[in-house]
């Protein structure tokens, strides 16, 4: 099990400054996107940095769902500024792309594909160590914070990749309720979706032992194991958080308790997933944001088409665990249960069909677009989206049940529509 280490609380962001202060910092790279960089969050870090007297320098070009372009530029800047620690304030797109920017500077012979995940990258290992880098998410999403996980859009292959390595992980999370309260409703709504998948795909993943060949070496272990007996606690643990407080959380921009409980339900499933892997919502999920035509998200402050990567996710939850309940029903219709499924008369070969009628009536219930083709996608894309879903090998690996180009197709159809 690898995870960072966690600080949470109401108000923990204002400790930054000492902690970087403990660690030795002079010269600190502050990442941040445009919007982002006029809201409490940022001001809040950037007061802590001037109070314990570290200087910093401010990048707030991050890009909301980042491009491999987005991400070299952001390298190119902490390469200049020759940074001895990192700061990252913001969701996913932020946090990634400072881990990316810690990585490559810290390591300025590296190609950019060195390090991306085969068959797109090179895949190779990280055998350098980075520079601290503290995380404070302000979504309540990605888990990011806790994973050494980064996600990138490929736009040479219109697909979305990322880098995987335990090596690029944040030091410290410091996981601040507070910064939800500035979270639009659509936002907490997609960011939760993240949460909810993070969790169901983590637990139904292949079991970690039946998976092969074992690798010849410990550091050749990849970061995605499979389902285990430790991030199968935290799997669940987020599960339950979700079906409690994600509805509350979008119905009450101002309900603290519901958007607290959001907050660290995304760390929780960070931990489970960032060790046990997702596997065919996130697999899929990543050429339906690379291909987006036109689709703006609702309260999404973007100058672009964008299709939130939690969105892309959860659309086409119905079909795959209608898929993969096969294998292992049980945890299908457990999930189903805590997600507020009646079971006591289900059959167990029913697992699938419950856990999807569950899912279709969760996303109903809070507005959610039906279906890929509410994106502009028809049944002419399918093969575009299957084509995009190919190279995601490490992740669709992980799901319980092989599937062939046809099976997928199937699923994409299966997802134009959902209610």
């Amino acid at each position: 099990m690898a995870v960072s280490n966690i600080r949470y609380g109401a108000g923990v962001t204002k400790e930054v400054g000492m902690d970087l202060q403990n660690m030795g910092a002079k010269n600190v790279c502050l990442m941040t996107d445009k919007t982002l960089s006029q809201l409490p969050p940022v001001q809040i870090v950037m007061d802590s940095l001037s109070k314990n007297g570290i200087s910093f320098q401010v990048y707030d070009g991050v890009r909301v769902e980042p491009t491999d372009g987005s991400f070299m530029d952001a390298i190119d800047f902490a390469k200049k500024g020759a940074f001895d620690a990192y700061v990252a304030v913001g969701g996913g797109s932020t946090l990634d792309t400072c881990k990316a920017a810690n990585l490559y500077a810290s390591n300025p012979q590296a190609e950019f594909l060195d390090y991306v995940n085969a068959p797109i990258g090179k895949g190779k290992l990280v055998t350098k160590p980075l520079k601290p880098l503290i995380a404070v998410p302000t979504t309540s999403g990605t888990g990011s914070e806790t994973t050494g996980v980064a996600i990138f859009d490929y736009e040479h292959l219109k697909v979305k990749t990322g880098i995987a390595s335990r090596a690029i992980k944040p030091t410290l999370g410091l996981v601040d309720p507070l910064h939800t309260l500035h979270m639009p409703c659509r936002v907490i709504a997609n960011s939760g979706f993240d949460v909810l998948c993070h969790a169901l795909e983590s637990y139904t993943a292949i079991p970690y032992n039946m998976r092969s060949p074992c690798p010849s070496n410990p550091i050749q272990r990849p970061t995605y194991q499979g389902s285990n007996p430790i991030s199968d606690i935290w799997a669940v643990h987020a599960l339950r958080i979700v079906a409690k407080y994600l509805k509350r959380a979008v119905r009450n921009p101002d309900d603290l308790e519901a958007r607290s409980n959001m907050h660290l339900a995304s760390t929780f499933a960070g931990i489970g997933f960032g060790n046990a892997g997702v596997h065919l919502c996130h697999g899929m999920s990543y050429p339906i944001s690379g291909l987006v035509k036109k689709y703006k998200a609702k309260e999404y402050n973007v100058d672009h088409p964008l299709v939130p990567h939690g969105l892309s996710v959860v659309l086409t939850s119905p079909a795959v665990f209608t898929f993969t309940a096969q294998m292992f029903p049980e945890r299908h219709l457990e999930t189903a249960e805590i997600l507020g499924a009646n079971i006591h008369t289900t059959r167990i070969q029913d697992a699938g069909p419950v856990l999807a009628d569950t899912l279709r009536k969760f996303l109903f219930d809070l507005n959610v677009d039906n279906g890929l083709a509410a994106l502009g996608y028809s049944k002419d894309d399918i093969p575009s989206l299957v084509k995009g879903t190919l190279p995601q090998e490490r992740v669709t690996k992980l799901a319980p049940r092989a599937q062939s180009e046809e099976d997928l197709s199937a699923l994409f159809e299966a997802s134009m529509k959902l209610y």
